[in-house]
């Protein structure tokens, strides 16, 4: 109930703060149908849309992020610092680049199959060696494949100057000019994510206790480990497809989360989806009001907040081999 009451709030905030501030009168007459003014009404509506968007990447990154940290028993597990970001930003860019891809659809697909191979390699190279894939070698082999892709990606950017203009802003993670018509596309990908790792929150459970120990509890350990793959994939490629590559609210989410629920996935996973959306979007919002009249891009205001969080993570005893 306070999760809810805090998105709530969040979300009224995002209606209501901006470069144009409305009066909580007028917004309350725009929800009773009373008479308001042509400008007020223009941003209350954009307001709605963009709160939407808010609301449903924050959901999914954040559901992405906990089901990543508990499918590979990886503390530090985020889309963004384990590279899914970058590889679905690096799809888009190539798709876009060679194959003229415009269209919504296309992006969400090609940002599926970017983040997808991206958790793929990084997971096996991590993987090689003694001790397997500790959370230090996941953290770094991540960092280290998001660099090279994103210095790909600002590669071609500068290249294709003319054709990927509309690009620089989707990098740093964004969710102005947001519109309904490329929100339905993705929200069945997200939505078919979402299920997957809602309804096998109870095998990520199992997987804390060893692969072994799954094993004996009666799980297909490697098949249902690919199937919680393939939800996290949907949820990061797709949300990134739409909003652009947001990094560290995955990260941050799950582990405040866990000081209040305990580690039970059953619960961090539908929890995590309604502070994660109230994070987004009040991020969204003091993106708008630091700066005016101009705005601080979404992901920009992700990473203040979450460089310093990463840090104490990777500092604190709690994560383990650290």
């Amino acid at each position: 109930m306070l999760l809810l009451a805090l998105l709530l709030l969040a979300t009224l905030l995002s209606f209501l703060l901006g470069t144009r501030p409305i009066a909580p009168a007028t917004f309350w007459n725009y929800l009773t149908g009373t008479d308001v003014s042509g400008m007020d009404r223009a941003v209350i509506d954009q307001r709605a849309v963009r709160t939407l968007w808010a609301v449903t990447v924050g959901a999914s990154l954040a559901i992405a992020g906990t089901g990543m940290q508990g499918v590979t028993r990886n503390p530090l597990g985020d889309p963004g610092i384990l590279g899914l970001n970058a590889g679905a930003a690096f799809a888009v860019v190539v798709g876009i680049v060679f194959f003229g891809l415009s269209s919504p659809a296309g992006f969400a697909a090609l940002a599926f199959v970017g983040a997808t191979v991206t958790a793929v390699v990084v997971y096996a190279v991590a993987a090689i060696g003694r001790d397997g894939a500790t959370p230090v070698k996941l953290a770094l082999m991540g960092a280290a494949v998001s660099a090279g892709l994103l210095s790909l990606t600002s590669a071609f950017l500068l290249r294709y100057n003319d054709a990927l203009d509309s690009l620089r802003k989707w990098r740093q993670g964004t969710i102005a000019g947001a519109n309904m018509e490329d929100y339905f596309p993705g929200i069945f990908l997200l939505v078919a994510g979402a299920l997957i790792l809602l309804l096998g929150a109870q095998s990520i459970n199992n997987f804390a206790l060893g692969d072994d120990m799954a094993a004996s509890l009666g799980e297909n350990v490697a098949l249902k480990r690919l199937v919680m793959f393939v939800g996290i994939a949907l949820l990061a490629g797709t949300a990134t497809s739409m909003a652009g590559p947001i990094a560290f609210l995955g990260l941050m989410v799950p582990h405040a989360l866990r000081a209040l629920v305990g580690p039970d996935y059953r619960l961090l996973v539908p929890l995590s989806g309604i502070l994660g959306a109230t994070v987004l979007t009040l991020s969204d919002t003091v993106g708008r009001i630091v700066l005016p009249p101009e705005e601080v891009p979404v992901g920009v205001t992700m990473v203040v907040l979450g460089v310093p969080v990463f840090i104490f993570l990777i500092r604190s005893r709690k994560t383990g081999d650290l």
